[in-house]
């Protein structure tokens, strides 16, 4: 079983916060590196990747592709979905692993809803994650996150991923995804107060919460030779029940919510 630095994963938006954690990776000293079985090995992956401006939006915006792994001596990299937040695991045991997990969540402005309905500001998302191996090839994953700031609602996410790799020449991925999310959530983005109502016309709307969406997830990643490889992903979400009979959905934003990725890595330190 790996240990909890055998795999530490970030993925923001902002490169540079990242950049500081790969310094102060690859600043450990050497016998820190091999105290537990082993020097490190660094797996940085950089690119671009469009996601949803903000959720239900009905267009993408370019965010960097962010990701840094880690592995210890000659073990592969541990296997990581590419949608699932940032963190790392504090504890595992038995195929079991739990840790912190931390997203962020485009603002939604005035503009993009002409100017009728509010700005729900940008999010930061901090919460935890369970994960369960049930093998080499399976995978179940949830998240529970709490917004801070802009739409200050919970969201959960529940994840499956088949996984078939071969070392770390190359991994493919695929599985299914529920979000959840609670009444406040729904909606900051989702619903309109008598005053909104109001000004847009839109009539008031209050959903509840529950299931949000539904989708798809698929990453593929390559080993090109050399330490370099190359990474991509797709997603695929459907907004359904409350969120998606929005009449904010239905007239300035979309059910259909793609996102996807691409990007290089260059792997640096071990034997």
């Amino acid at each position: 079983m790996h240990d909890r630095l055998d795999a530490i994963r970030w993925r923001a938006w902002r490169p540079v916060a990242v950049m500081m954690a790969v310094g102060a990776l690859s600043a450990m000293p050497a016998a820190a590196q091999t105290a537990e079985g082993g020097p490190r090995r660094t797996r940085v992956t950089l690119g671009p990747e469009l996601v949803p401006a903000f959720p239900g939006a009905d267009r993408v915006r370019l965010s960097p592709l962010v990701d840094v792994s880690r592995a210890r001596g000659d073990d592969p990299i541990a296997f990581e979905a590419p949608d699932e937040s940032a963190g790392f695991a504090l504890w595992q045991r038995r195929g079991f692993a739990i840790g912190p997990a931390l997203n962020l969540v485009g603002r939604r402005l005035a503009r993009d809803t002409d100017g009728l309905l509010p700005t729900v500001g940008r999010t930061v998302e901090l919460g935890g994650s369970l994960q369960y191996a049930v093998s080499p090839s399976w995978r179940l994953r949830t998240e529970v996150r709490q917004g801070i700031g802009g739409h200050k609602g919970l969201v959960a996410s529940l994840s499956a991923d088949y996984v078939a790799r071969d070392a770390d020449r190359w991994l493919f991925s695929v599985g299914p995804r529920v979000t959840l999310s609670n009444a406040r959530f729904d909606r900051a983005y989702f619903g309109a107060s008598a005053g909104d109502a109001a000004r847009s016309g839109l009539g008031v709307y209050r959903p509840g919460g529950g299931v949000q969406a539904v989708g798809v997830t698929a990453g593929f990643l390559r080993a090109l030779g050399g330490p370099w490889g190359l990474y991509t992903y797709a997603r695929y979400d459907r907004l359904v029940g409350d969120d998606a009979a929005s009449p904010v959905t239905r007239r300035f934003g979309s059910r259909s919510q793609p996102a996807g990725g691409i990007g290089l890595s260059y792997t640096f330190g071990g034997r």
